[in-house]
């Protein structure tokens, strides 16, 4: 069985390369304005796996340039109407759709008082395109799956490539090895990682396990158990997971420990074994030269853009555990494409 999930996600590299090889003008127009513009501080406005690449571009922001990021907790302005500082803001939305009530108002409301407003959107005709200052197409297409595939992919790389722009700090590397990440996308999609499809088909419930820029995707890969496979997956950081959550670890309980390149590596593969001795089935994704791994994670063109080719190969494994477990990833129940909340 060829599912649309399946198949939306094998396209992604085809849609990086799209979304890599356009709109650079506009990227750099943005920057020249930030430069002349220095935002006195910066938000981000998503949802869902939106909320997780806003998250990614937050750490790679604020890692890189130093610059402070908030996620912004949409209900302050939709609901409760709090007079936030504007001026001089800079306002980041992330949207598939670009659809989202809760997305759209609190943009206009920053455009309207002059705050700078930036959304990375697939729907460049959509009204969250409509109602900011800068809009950076997120090229993946008509996604019709429910389960965010490749408009996530891009929505990483786009989130990447701003923040090679950004005006404070030394990122040329970064935007240099983005050329040549769409290669390193088709390489993650050829890992066979199904040695773990059938103990994750029996699971209930999960730990994913990240940290640093990887936590957003350890956020992403819980949902995505939660969305299509029916599993209570929990998404913690490496350091967060001892303060509590640690408690819930029994025999067999299952695991997933995204352990890509970077400060938290060590940390996380120490993680994982401690976990193995108190008796956990732990799934360590890490690169070909950790030896511990039981899932393979291809190395990207730069550590900062391992999260991206890993969320490419689990893609692949969670569209197989769905399956496994009898349901249809591709409908998931009581969900919509589009989620209207306030």
């Amino acid at each position: 069985m060829t599912t649309l999930m399946l198949s939306e996600a094998l396209s992604a590299p085809h849609h990086v390369s799209l979304l890599l090889a356009s709109d650079a003008d506009s990227y750099q127009a943005l920057a020249a304005h930030m430069r002349t513009r220095p935002p006195r501080a910066v938000v981000t406005v998503a949802r869902g796996s939106s909320d997780h690449a806003a998250a990614y571009l937050a750490y790679l922001v604020m890692s890189r340039s130093g610059q402070l990021v908030t996620s912004l907790p949409m209900s302050l302005l939709t609901l409760y109407r709090a007079p936030v500082a504007s001026r001089g803001l800079l306002a980041i939305t992330v949207s598939q759709s670009g659809r989202s009530v809760d997305l759209i108002e609190p943009m206009q409301i920053f455009k309207q008082a002059d705050a700078d407003s930036v959304a990375l959107v697939n729907d460049v005709t959509s009204p969250l395109a409509q109602a900011v200052d800068w809009c950076m197409p997120l090229p993946a297409g008509i996604e019709q799956s429910v389960a965010a595939t490749k408009s996530f992919i891009c929505s990483l790389v786009a989130a990447a490539r701003l923040s090679a722009h950004w005006p404070l700090g030394e990122h040329g590397e970064l935007l240099q090895a983005l050329q040549s990440l769409p290669q390193a996308l088709e390489h993650a999609c050829t890992q066979d990682w199904s040695c773990a499809v059938e103990r994750l088909s029996r699971a209930e419930r999960l730990m994913v396990i990240g940290r640093g820029p990887g936590l957003a995707i350890a956020q992403e890969a819980a949902l995505k158990f939660k969305e299509t496979c029916g599993i209570q997956a929990e998404a913690f950081s490496s350091a967060e997971v001892q303060h509590g959550p640690m408690a819930l670890v029994a025999a067999d309980y299952p695991m997933l420990v995204f352990a890509p390149r970077g400060p938290a590596q060590a940390g996380l593969i120490a993680l994982a074994a401690e976990m193995r001795e108190r008796g956990a089935h732990v799934l360590l994704a890490a690169p070909p030269d950790v030896a511990q791994r039981q899932l393979t994670l291809s190395p990207a063109p730069h550590p900062d853009l391992d999260p991206i080719t890993a969320i490419q190969s689990f893609y692949l494994l969670v569209e197989a555990v769905s399956r496994a477990r009898g349901l249809n990833p591709d409908k998931p129940p009581h969900l919509a494409k589009v989620t209207s909340t306030r």
